[in-house]
């Protein structure tokens, strides 16, 4: 199933219903808790106003948001905002998380909304069969009015699985609930050509994907103290949403009323996606851990790039332990991330197959060998 959204060219059409009939709203610690550690509830007052005028406009909500860390820190008398040790933000989320959807469920209930809350880990969006859940879940809580408010489940997640910045979460959440545009509200206006502290940095209005030379004009971690991301997540967020067909912005959000004031006057950057996407390869693009991958030559990456499937013959090298249907990554002849696909082999399998035709796969196996290592359709070039 081809996933069939409007183009998205200009910032003002994330308030348009017909354009962006779903909308992706992610606003960061630093924009929700001040540096005292108390939630900034005139700001968000005005901000959940914005949501409720989108609501009332047509348009459905789901809200990305971070601040329970920050905001149990606060209450634990934790140093370093919560984010001295795994240890300490787990604690300090298992307290702000009441707070901070207390926060949300009081404010939208002043616009006749409802507050549903959405704890997520890593493992729930990459696993196919509890991604497929979130999406339902979602389906139904917008369907039923309710504005789902997002969360990762940083409480039990762990280093190796937690998403680690709620941008990435974000763009994954766009792409289980079908969004028409993920909005990022930060603390700069966009994506500038350098450091935006430089002088005669500019702003980039529009990027037309994210290029190794948009990835450069990247700067480092979030200046605030208090999250996680940073212009290179962002980006990152960028790459997952346009995979899935998904338009990206990238906007203020320290201005009272951030969405009209951004919106209005067109300032901040839209990242336009490449095209439409298949569900599942949308789902599979934007899979953050790969269980292995597999090494390919330069007629291989050719062929991979022309839209065919993976075969054994074209495969250099092994890597990782991974069972049929497991997420590997195709890498080229210089190491490069090609394409992410479904395996149709085990990790031993493909070791034996590969550099081998496929006429010689039965002898090798001992059965009837199955048509590619990764068929086109489990396939997804990067």
């Amino acid at each position: 199933m081809s996933i069939a959204r409007p183009a998205l060219e200009r910032l003002a059409q994330l308030t348009d219903a017909a354009e962006t009939p779903r909308l992706v709203l992610k606003v960061g610690s630093a924009l929700l808790v001040g540096k005292d550690g108390e939630p900034r509830r005139a700001w968000l007052t005005l901000l959940v106003a914005e949501i409720a005028a989108a609501r009332a406009r047509g348009q459905d909500v789901i809200v990305v948001s971070s601040g329970a860390i920050a905001l149990g820190a606060r209450k634990l008398g934790l140093a370093r905002g919560g984010r001295g040790s795994l240890a300490d933000a787990q604690a300090a989320a298992a307290v702000g998380q009441i707070a901070l959807a207390g926060l949300w469920a009081e404010l939208l209930a002043a616009h006749g909304l409802i507050a549903a809350q959405v704890l997520l880990t890593l493992e729930d969006l990459e696993d196919r069969r509890r991604y497929l859940n979130v999406t339902a879940t979602l389906g139904t809580l917008l369907a039923s009015g309710a504005v789902p408010v997002i969360n990762e489940n940083d409480t039990v997640a762990t280093e190796e699985i937690r998403f680690g910045d709620n941008d990435r979460l974000a763009a994954r959440v766009g792409q289980a609930a079908g969004a028409s545009a993920v909005l990022l509200l930060s603390d700069i206006d966009g994506l500038y050509d350098r450091d935006p502290r430089l002088e005669g940095a500019v702003r980039i209005p529009v990027v037309r994907g994210v290029t190794p030379e948009i990835h450069a004009m990247a700067t480092g971690g979030s200046s605030s103290g208090l999250g996680s991301g940073g212009m290179t997540s962002k980006l990152q967020a960028a790459e997952i949403a346009g995979l899935a067909g998904i338009a990206l912005a990238i906007i203020d959000g320290r201005p009272e009323s951030p969405i009209a004031a951004a919106l209005g006057e067109e300032r901040g950057t839209l990242f336009c996606p490449p095209g439409k996407a298949r569900a599942r390869k949308a789902w599979l693009g934007g899979k953050l851990r790969m269980k292995g991958a597999v090494a390919v030559d330069a007629g291989a990456a050719a062929a991979l790039a022309r839209g065919s499937s993976l075969l054994a013959a074209g495969v250099t090298a092994v890597e990782g332990t991974f069972l049929r249907g497991d997420a590997i990554a195709v890498l080229g002849p210089d190491g490069t991330v090609l394409a992410r696909g479904l395996s149709e082999y085990d990790a031993a399998e493909c070791a034996a197959l590969m550099g081998h035709p496929s006429a010689e796969h039965e002898a090798l196996l001992g059965y009837a060998p199955r048509s590619a290592l990764i068929h086109r359709d489990q396939l997804v070039m990067l």
